[in-house]
């Protein structure tokens, strides 16, 4: 922001190019990981990846940040998607929940890195450093995939592009897949919205932190979300056999997850808890991608987890260039800074508790 003068709209523009690009690459993504395999389209797109951290690293231009940013997007638009579909080639469907949240747990090591040892890194070697670093790895990660992950045949699909676009017509078809749709675009989009970008500003701008404190929040978020996740590993097939299932702690952790986001908006309470909570209960909506799988044949089962994936990302996308606009717009009129964020987020949690009540009534149904 400061070195490119950046105002709250370019910014949500500029961070949400990676949601565009990674939403976009969703289905053609589920159509390659269902014909090539995890393998092969991993290792290659996270090269992609690589040539957009080297240039958000080299960037001197808003637009050329807003192109690497998309580059990024779509460089890791495979990173869940490949390890799901690797579970489904390999383990049976009981197994699913657990392997979700194992990677997931996974996911959130990376997460805790963005919060305070980013924090520390800067000083040391400014965004641009940070960003160079991350080149390397991502290479280094590609040709560790490349080489050593196994090439399965086993739900690997060899029909034609058209034959399998037909497939992915039928899934966004299916009446079941728009039962888990609202939530995943509008309660995990969002959290995604706000745990890559509004969180900071929400707590510096509404709670008066310091960007130090706001920092320590997003380190607490990525602890909060790792213990679910390794809960969900570690407890989902027990608490399955006891007859506590999957779809049971989805519904339950949603619920849970826009108590505490309303919480937060109206200013109840302290804002560690509930930011934390925020992030330990939206974990469970990582359940829905493996329980929406197993609703369709394996070889369906790249393009079915893309399908939802797309939905999330175009909310995240959406969500997080919107929150920027709103907050904007409202400052424009001559709101306060804080009246104007907690109306941008109130907006956006009436939209996700219309989203969950969808998916609430429709359990009932199906269950009729």
């Amino acid at each position: 922001v400061r070195d490119l003068a950046l105002n709250p709209s370019s910014l949500g523009l500029l961070t949400s190019a990676y949601f565009l690009a990674f939403a976009a690459m969703q289905l053609p993504v589920g159509i390659l990981l269902d014909r090539y395999g995890p393998r092969r389209v991993e290792a290659g797109l996270l090269l992609v990846a690589a040539a957009g951290t080297l240039l958000f690293a080299i960037g001197r231009s808003p637009f050329e940040l807003t192109v690497a940013r998309g580059l990024i997007g779509l460089g890791v638009s495979s990173c869940l998607m490949a390890a799901f579909k690797g579970f489904a080639q390999n383990f049976p469907a009981e197994r699913q929940a657990s392997l979700t949240g194992a990677i997931m747990a996974s996911g959130g090591l990376g997460a805790l890195t963005a919060s305070l040892p980013l924090e520390f890194a800067l000083p040391l070697l400014g965004w641009r450093g940070v960003f160079q670093g991350l080149t390397f790895l991502l290479l280094a990660v590609a040709a560790l995939i490349f080489f050593s992950v196994p090439q399965r045949e086993a739900g690997v699909s060899r029909d034609s592009l058209g034959a399998q676009l037909k497939d992915v017509g039928g899934i966004l078809a299916h009446r079941v897949f728009w039962r888990f749709a609202p939530p995943m675009t509008l309660v995990t989009g969002g959290f995604l919205a706000v745990q890559g970008l509004w969180a900071v500003p929400w707590l510096m701008n509404v709670s008066g932190t310091s960007r130090a404190i706001a920092a320590g929040h997003l380190l607490a978020m990525g602890l909060a979300m790792l213990v679910c996740n390794l809960g969900v590993a570690t407890l989902a097939t027990r608490l399955s056999r006891a007859g506590i299932q999957p779809i049971m702690l989805l519904s339950g952790g949603t619920g849970l997850t826009l108590f505490c986001e309303g919480a937060i908006i109206l200013g109840l309470g302290p804002t560690l808890p509930l930011w934390a909570g925020f992030a330990l209960f939206v974990s469970t909506g990582t359940l829905a991608y493996a329980l929406l799988a197993t609703l369709f044949p394996p070889a369906l089962s790249g393009r079915v987890t893309t399908a939802l994936n797309l939905l999330a990302f175009v909310g995240a996308f959406g969500l997080q260039w919107g929150i920027g606009l709103a907050v904007g717009a409202l400052l424009a009129v001559g709101l306060e800074t804080a009246t104007a964020y907690r109306t941008a987020f109130g907006v956006m949690f009436l939209m996700q508790a219309a989203a969950y009540a969808w998916f609430v009534l429709e359990g009932r149904r199906e269950a009729a």
